[in-house]
C-alpha cells in the first residue's frame, strides 16, 4: 500500500509542471461534484468558456438527491441552473499554472448571488475543485419562503472533480 501511495504521489507531482488550469480565451472546462447545504446534498454540473485572459462565462446546474425528511420537495424545488460569471486570478496573484483562484456572480431560478472557488490541475486533462455559492439577493425576502424554497437559495459548498475539454 505505501508504494501505490508513494507512486501516486511522484506521479501528482510530476505531472502538476505540465498542467495548466485557464489558459483564458477559448478555454472550455467541465467540473461535475457534490453539493452539500443546510437541508440536503446533492450533485452539481458547470462549464464555463474562456472570454478573455482573466474572465470566463457559463453555466450550472444543481440537483438535490437527498433532502430533509420533513421538506416537501418536489423535482423543481430540488433543481436550479444559473448562468455565471468568472473573475480567474491566477495571473493577478502571481500563482502557479495549475492553481486557479475564481470568485464569480451567479443569477438563476432562485436568486442572484456570487461565489467563489479553486482549482487544482494535476496534468492537462484533469483537476480537482471546492467552490462556495451564496446568495446576495433571493427574489422572496425569507419571511415569506417555505422550507421547499430555501433549497439551492442558501450557502453550498461544492467540490468535485474539473476537466479541460
Amino acid at each position: 500500500m505505501k508504494k501505490i501511495c508513494f507512486t501516486l504521489l511522484l506521479v501528482l507531482i510530476t505531472t502538476t509542471s505540465f498542467s495548466q488550469s485557464f489558459n483564458g480565451k477559448g478555454d472550455k472546462k467541465f467540473q461535475v461534484g457534490a453539493t452539500v447545504q443546510k437541508w440536503g446534498q446533492g450533485i452539481t454540473g458547470t462549464y464555463d468558456v474562456g472570454a478573455g485572459q482573466n474572465i470566463s462565462f457559463g453555466v450550472s446546474s444543481t440537483y438535490l438527491l437527498g433532502v430533509d425528511e420533513n421538506i416537501d420537495a418536489d423535482f423543481l424545488d430540488r433543481f436550479d441552473v444559473k448562468a455565471r460569471f468568472n473573475a480567474h486570478l491566477q495571473n493577478v496573484l502571481n500563482v502557479c499554472d495549475c492553481f486557479d483562484v475564481y470568485p464569480g456572480l451567479n443569477i438563476g431560478l432562485r436568486n442572484f448571488g456570487g461565489h467563489g472557488g479553486v482549482r487544482y490541475f494535476f496534468n492537462d486533462g484533469i483537476g480537482v475543485f471546492a467552490e462556495t455559492v451564496f446568495p446576495i439577493a433571493k427574489y422572496d425576502n425569507d419571511d415569506h419562503l417555505a422550507p421547499e424554497d430555501l433549497l439551492n437559495n442558501q450557502f453550498t459548498f461544492t467540490f468535485g472533480l474539473s476537466f479541460n475539454l
